[in-house]
């Protein structure tokens, strides 16, 4: 049981990090989507989706508070600055998008635009830093509590931070791909394509930090692990790559979508079965089953989330079908 709601936190917050990093990456790029026109265009693009995207999110950290209590005490304190930040840029991002269109002068607006390129960077940038602190381990210490935060201000968590940062920007001008008139995602799927380089140096600079780090090297419990799915992730920048060219953003959506789902599945792979590797007392290292409810309060969540998982889905499905063309209202070549 206590796999399955491990695997679950995972799913809900990968599930997070692939629909709410399109917004991030769209955000991101505001600043090259070509004057008012062009950013209210791609903003509109993105309307029906991002308030249901974050959604993802406050199911995860449900499950976070429920199934792991132990797990959320030690995780939001020793990664406090990491996760009030990205907190702050969700926050940013969504009174941005939606406080943007109130004012009619332009400059106004081009100053809400900028308030979401920093809280989509900020996003983007305090949940690769949390990925990075867990998968190099933290000061956990005897008496279960993390000594303070200083684990986050290391070479690997900066270059973690900054590939998430990357990843987004692709995932997100590979969705403007998919939604933008056939003209302007002719020109976004240029930057796209450009942009996949880019996240593969990213990528490969956190994978050479992190082999380079000893503290990676001893919090990882399966260094195999450890070493596939950056190469599976680099993979399916490729392929989104790929499908550019070939132009069938659907196939290359699902490929960022993936490169931003793998980031999740290397850490908790790697870790298992501790959720909380300790750099300084390895005996203290928190492991998945004693960081876990007890089983009776696990069943009685079970009954309230599980059925919430087909109400996303569902409802996420609804909002791509309803929402499925071009902001011109033509249809997309998906496939």
């Amino acid at each position: 049981m206590d796999l399955a709601w491990y695997a679950l936190l995972g799913l809900f917050f990968a599930g997070y990090l692939v629909l709410a990093g399109y917004d991030y990456g769209v955000g991101l790029l505001l600043a090259r989507s070509g004057g008012p026109a062009g950013r209210r265009e791609a903003l509109t693009a993105l309307g029906p989706f991002f308030l249901g995207n974050e959604v993802w999110l406050v199911a995860a950290m449900g499950i976070l508070f429920g199934a792991f209590p132990v797990l959320e005490g030690e995780l939001l304190s020793g990664c406090y600055p990491a996760v009030a930040g990205a907190l702050v840029g969700v926050i940013l991002v969504t009174a941005g998008v939606q406080l943007r269109s109130r004012p009619t002068d332009e400059r106004i607006r081009a100053r809400w635009d900028r308030v979401v390129m920093i809280g989509s960077a900020l996003a983007a940038l305090g949940w690769g830093v949390v990925l990075a602190a867990l998968l190099q381990g933290v000061p956990l210490q005897a008496d279960g509590h993390v000594a303070g935060v200083s684990h986050l201000a290391t070479p690997f968590a900066a270059a973690a931070g900054l590939a998430m940062v990357t990843l987004v920007a692709v995932h997100g001008a590979t969705f403007l791909t998919l939604r933008l008139s056939a003209d302007a995602a002719a020109v976004v799927g240029r930057t796209a394509r450009r942009l996949v380089p880019v996240a593969l140096t990213a990528v490969a600079l956190a994978t050479i930090v992190g082999l380079l780090s000893s503290r990676v090297r001893d919090a990882v419990q399966r260094p195999a692990v450890a070493v596939l799915l950056p190469v599976l992730l680099a993979a399916a920048l490729l392929a989104a790559r790929a499908a550019l060219a070939w132009r069938r953003p659907g196939w290359a959506l699902v490929a960022t979508g993936a490169s931003l789902a793998l980031p999740v599945a290397l850490v908790g792979a790697a870790l298992w079965p501790y959720v909380l590797v300790s750099t300084t007392d390895p005996s203290a290292s928190l492991a998945v089953a004693d960081a876990a409810a007890s089983a009776p309060t696990l069943r009685l969540l079970g009954w309230l989330t599980l059925p919430l998982l087909p109400v996303l889905l569902g409802f996420q499905a609804m909002c791509w079908w309803v929402f499925r063309g071009r902001t011109d209202g033509r249809a997309p070549v998906y496939w």
